[in-house]
């Protein structure tokens, strides 16, 4: 189940980024559970990752290889690799270790990722096997089997390509994104892996990234849940004829959007995929004091089970909105000056119920596919907008079952 249309789109390659899928049978047989990306020499790579304490074992060896200037990412579905001690450790760097053999590079060259269930020890051996083949497999435009290579409980593929032009030539840009359950980044609590051609250094583009994800990937949540292991990769062949991007210069400002873009899309993605979602909630809280509270407010009515299944039921129990504003611990919060819209049905003003509501007009706003929540705090100029969906039966029997 998925909100809204989500065709996966005409995916652009990207000069000097190769791709290539196997199954290992990691976890099942039927599709393929491996993916390589190969970056061209003298690439730059940035990346971010989760802050959950108990972080996977491939995130703590993907931070130490990341300024190792990689040439290879190694991503597995099936099995997180999480929670899994010293072994989890011996067991990310043996299939870096094993990678760089077969491809002639560096252990310190590979950044390894894993997606699936914690706990369990990584079925490495299987890994090691299915390397030939994923090399094998290396092609500029392998981006549909990539999407679908690092599936969990995705229910449909997610991609992201465009074009932007820099002094007259061609940068592109394309991205994959998987998640759909424990979905509260924080960074990240998904997988994502964006590439250009572009020419750019290395800290300027984690600086692009950090930027970039601090206002897509930050701003989601399906359940409040951040993940172990999850991350995303921004990696810059420098194959395009356009100039090389420099701090503080226009450029540099065009493609920083570009790559905003970019990461709204697929993080928004994420969330019409939600596990078991039916509906697509914006939270746009604004006229906050600053960033950090008007996100408060946004994520503390996006994670409360109370909204989430009222929408779910379409049912506008405003109430149940007004008290999670009243719980995001806004200090002197002027309760009169606070407005709350459904789209363009007004449900809160001066403190109470807007004289000019309706239940009818609650009900039509409800009944729709993709809503907006707009809470005008009215203390200041800050505004920020939080995605998230509803909660239904189907999330419960989705995480129920997960292991089975």
């Amino acid at each position: 189940m998925a909100v809204g249309q989500c065709d996966f789109p005409k995916m652009l390659s990207v000069p000097g980024i190769t791709l290539g899928t196997t199954c290992a049978g990691i976890k099942q047989t039927i599709k393929d559970d491996i993916l390589l990306i190969q970056m061209a020499e003298k690439s730059t790579c940035a990346a971010v990752f989760t802050q959950n304490a108990f972080c996977a074992a491939p995130v703590h060896v993907a931070k130490r290889n990341l300024l190792k200037e990689p040439r290879w990412l190694l991503i597995n579905s099936g099995n997180a690799n999480a929670g899994t001690g010293e072994q989890g450790m011996h067991d990310a760097l043996l299939s870096c270790s094993e990678l760089a053999k077969v491809a002639g590079g560096l252990d310190g060259q590979v950044l390894p990722f894993s997606t699936g269930v914690i706990g369990l020890p990584l079925p490495v051996n299987k890994i090691i096997t299915a390397l030939p083949d994923a090399l094998r497999n290396l092609s500029i435009d392998n981006w549909d089997k990539a999407s679908r290579a690092i599936m969990t409980t995705d229910t449909f593929p997610k991609g992201v390509s465009t074009t932007m032009s820099l002094a007259g030539e061609t940068i592109t840009i394309t991205g994959i994104s998987k998640g759909a359950g424990m979905i509260q980044p924080n960074m990240a609590t998904m997988l994502g892996f964006i590439a250009t051609d572009a020419k750019i250094n290395q800290t300027l583009l984690q600086q692009c990234l950090s930027l970039a994800v601090e206002q897509s990937f930050n701003r989601i949540t399906v359940d409040g849940d951040t993940s172990t292991n999850d991350a995303c990769v921004l990696m810059a062949s420098g194959y395009s004829s356009a100039p090389e991007i420099l701090a503080g210069s226009e450029n540099y400002t065009l493609f920083a959007d570009a790559i905003m873009a970019v990461c709204k899309q697929l993080a928004e993605a994420i969330v019409r995929d939600g596990e078991g979602a039916t509906k697509l909630m914006r939270i746009i809280v604004e006229d906050a004091l600053n960033d950090e509270e008007a996100v408060r407010v946004g994520k503390t009515i996006a994670h409360s089970p109370l909204v989430k299944t009222a929408f779910f039921a379409s049912d506008p129990n405003w109430g149940r909105i007004l008290a999670a504003v009243g719980r995001s611990g806004i200090t002197n919060m002027v309760l009169e000056d606070v407005q709350i819209h459904l789209d363009d049905v007004c449900i809160v003003r001066k403190g109470g119920r807007a004289d000019d509501y309706t239940e009818e007009a609650g009900q039509r706003v409800m009944n729709e596919e993709e809503i907006t929540i707009t809470v005008n705090l009215g203390r200041g100029v800050a505004k920020q907008e939080v995605l998230t969906c509803d909660l239904s039966y189907d999330y419960v029997k989705i995480n129920a079952e997960y292991r089975t």
